[in-house]
C-alpha cells in the first residue's frame, strides 16, 4: 500500500472534512501518498484528482460540506460506468480508495469490486439520516439533529405565544432517526416517521386532549419521507378534525450545512484514521463504523442490503414523554 485516494459521494454531511483531514494525516504518518478525488464517482470516472498534503487540509476541521465536493452519478449504476472508473483507478495508480458516503455510495462500491479487480475499497459512513447499517452513528447526524433541536426550541417560543400547533419537517427519506432524537430533545408532542403508519385520527385526538388539559401549544416533528413537504397535507387533514391554527416549517437542506458539532468532528477524525489503518491491515470491501464506542468493520454488501432499525429504547422514551 503506497498510494491511496479519498472521495466523498452522495449527500454532503458536516464532519466529512474532519474525516478527510484525519485520513490525510494518518496516510502521511505512514509514508503513504494520498490524493483527493473531486466530485465523487463523477470525478473518479474522469480521474479528476488533486494532491493532498498538510497544506490542503489546514483549517478545514470546522468547515461543513466537503472540500472535495460531491455528486450523484447515475452512470455508476451501469457496468460501463463502473469499468470506466476502474480504468481511471488504474491510471491514477491507486492501491486503495476511501469512500465517504451512504448506502448509494457503498452499493456502487460493491458493484465496482464485483466487476473489476481494482484497488482495495474502504467505506466511511457519512449521512445526516443516520440510516446506514453497521454503525451506531454516521458522520453528520449529530450536527443535523442539533440543528433540528435549535429550530424546535425557537419555534416553540412562537407556538406558545400564539397558542398554535406547529409541524416541523426534518430530513429522513426512509428512516426516522433524525425525527426521533430531535423530537425527544425538543420535547415534541407527536412524531411522524417512515417506519410507522400515520394515524391522523389518533394523532388529532391526542393533540385535542393536550389542549383540553391546558397546553398552550404543540409540536409535531415530521420526517419528510419520500415526498418532502408532506407536512402541509398532514396539517390540512388535522385541521379538518380540529379547529386549531397551525403552521408548517420545513427545515430542508438547512440541516446539512454549518460547522460540525464536537461529536461529528471526533467521529469523522476517528473513522478517517480507521479507514487508513484498515487499508494498511490489508482489508478491502468493508466499511469502518462505530458500534458501542469501538471501531467496527462491516462488509459493504451488508451496509445497503440490511436495514438499520430504530432504537426501541429511544422509541419508548418518546412514547412515555409525549403522553
Amino acid at each position: 500500500m503506497k498510494r491511496i485516494g479519498i472521495l466523498t459521494s452522495g449527500g454532503d454531511a458536516p464532519g466529512m472534512n474532519a474525516c478527510i483531514r484525519a485520513a490525510v494525516r494518518a496516510a502521511l504518518a505512514h509514508d503513504l501518498t494520498i490524493v483527493g478525488i473531486r466530485r465523487g464517482y463523477t470525478g473518479l470516472a474522469g480521474a479528476d484528482m488533486i494532491p493532498l498534503s498538510r497544506t490542503e487540509i489546514r483549517n478545514i476541521i470546522h468547515l461543513g460540506g466537503t472540500i472535495l465536493e460531491t455528486s450523484r452519478n447515475p452512470d455508476f449504476y451501469t457496468k460501463d460506468g463502473r469499468l470506466q472508473a476502474a480504468s481511471a483507478i488504474e491510471r491514477m495508480d491507486l492501491d486503495g480508495l476511501i469512500l465517504i458516503g451512504g448506502e448509494g455510495t457503498f452499493h456502487g462500491a460493491s458493484l465496482l469490486a464485483a466487476d473489476a479487480d481494482t484497488a482495495a475499497l474502504i467505506g466511511v459512513p457519512g449521512s445526516i439520516d443516520n440510516d446506514i447499517y453497521g454503525t451506531d452513528y454516521c458522520i453528520g447526524f449529530d450536527t443535523a439533529a442539533n440543528c433540528a433541536v435549535d429550530a424546535i426550541d425557537r419555534i416553540r417560543d412562537t407556538a406558545r405565544s400564539h397558542e398554535r400547533l406547529f409541524f416541523i419537517e426534518v430530513m429522513g427519506r426512509t428512516s426516522g432517526f433524525l425525527a426521533l432524537e430531535s423530537g425527544i430533545a425538543g420535547g415534541a408532542e407527536e412524531m411522524v416517521i417512515p417506519e410507522e403508519e400515520t394515524l391522523v385520527a389518533r394523532m388529532s385526538e391526542r393533540i385535542r386532549r393536550g389542549f383540553a388539559i391546558g397546553k398552550k401549544s404543540a409540536i409535531v416533528v415530521v420526517a419528510e419521507g419520500k415526498t418532502p413537504g408532506i407536512s402541509f397535507d398532514l396539517a390540512r387533514r388535522i385541521k379538518e378534525r380540529l379547529d386549531l391554527d397551525s403552521r408548517v416549517v420545513v427545515l430542508g437542506h438547512l440541516q446539512r450545512g454549518g460547522p460540525p458539532t464536537l461529536r461529528d468532528r471526533v467521529l469523522g477524525s476517528t473513522l478517517g484514521i480507521a479507514a487508513v489503518e484498515a487499508l494498511l491491515d490489508g482489508r478491502s470491501g468493508c466499511m469502518v463504523g462505530e458500534v458501542g464506542g469501538k471501531v467496527s468493520h462491516t462488509p459493504l454488501e451488508e451496509t445497503w442490503q440490511k436495514k438499520k432499525t430504530l432504537n426501541e429504547d429511544l422509541r419508548r422514551v418518546f412514547t412515555v414523554l409525549s403522553e
